[in-house]
């Protein structure tokens, strides 16, 4: 029988994670799983401990946001071994829907139970992995305001609060990107790279981009103005963005760097690295595997 550790984030989803334990006790017992749960205390613990515990489970869940679904993706990524589950219990649960996993946590438990796994890709920008979609420019900056916003507005609306605070302020950055062999100077309003669809809480940033595919899709916002882009971000949520070609331009590669003189912020699965001038997105030649709901 395999064993099952569930490491939970109590502070992800306004406590809703840890709000979880009860009902994934009932269906663990229900379907006689050996499983076991352990509570982060810190931030980046989810890492340590995925690490520390891979050679006593063989199924390693996280339960709480993107960023603590990449925390454990990290650990087991460190290690070579495992296999990553997910029960979202965050605010936006992105890698959870780019995977097809139901946001209901009684479904995504039901999944974990049928135990379907898939080999996915594992995306990389600098020294850091993502499984999701990480970015630069309008929507990093989205997140680092929203990161003050949510602990008012606790509920998915709080992005999009976010996103309307950052465009009274939000500068294009000039920057040089290489993709591949392709070359081209833009003055962007963002840049996102990735394996998953979703990122912000259910936006459709990347449609085209499947997690197995071995390649990452890449979506560039530039030339246009701040009024045009409110308009156009409600088109991000069911990918209809891309019809807007004068404004978007959607790519696939292996690798692309940004250059840039000034210092932007990356967002790697929702969480804010520091900020640099260059910045390489690649795609690792291991594979991560996970629990889903489809092969």
């Amino acid at each position: 029988m395999s064993k099952i550790l569930f490491i939970i984030n109590p502070v992800a989803g306004g406590g809703k994670a840890k709000g979880l334990i009860p009902l994934i006790k009932e269906i663990m017992n229900k379907h006689k799983k050996d499983y076991e749960i352990k509570l982060t205390t810190r931030p980046k613990e989810a890492i340590d401990i995925a690490e520390d515990s891979v050679e006593n489970y063989e199924i390693t869940v996280a339960v709480g946001g993107d960023g603590t679904v990449n925390e454990v993706a990290r650990g087991l990524i460190n290690t070579g071994k495992g296999t990553l589950g997910i029960v979202p219990g965050g605010t936006g649960n992105d890698m959870a829907k780019s995977l097809g996993i139901s946001t209901e946590p009684v479904k995504a438990l039901e999944t974990l139970c049928r135990g379907l796994k898939k080999d996915i890709d594992i995306g990389c920008v600098n020294d850091s992995n993502f499984l999701n979609i990480a970015s630069v420019g309008f929507d990093a900056e989205v997140v680092i305001n929203n990161q003050s916003i949510k602990t008012v507005i606790k509920s998915g609306i709080s992005y999009a609060v976010s996103v309307i605070y950052t465009l009274l302020s939000f500068k294009k950055k000039k920057v040089k990107i290489t993709i591949d062999d392709n070359v081209m100077e833009e003055k962007i309003i963002l840049l996102a790279v990735g394996n998953g669809k979703y990122y912000g809480g259910g936006m459709k940033i990347l449609p085209m981009a499947k997690v197995d595919d071995e390649y990452l899709d890449i979506c560039i916002v530039s030339n246009i103005n701040k009024l045009k882009l409110l308009f156009l971000f409600p088109t991000i949520f069911k990918g209809n963005h891309i019809k807007y070609k004068k404004y978007v331009k959607m790519y696939k590669g292996k690798t692309i760097k940004v250059e840039t003189k000034d210092k932007i912020y990356i967002n790697i699965d929702g969480e804010i690295a520091p900020d640099m001038k260059e910045i390489v997105f690649s795609m690792e030649d291991k594979k991560l595997n996970v629990l889903c709901e489809e092969k």
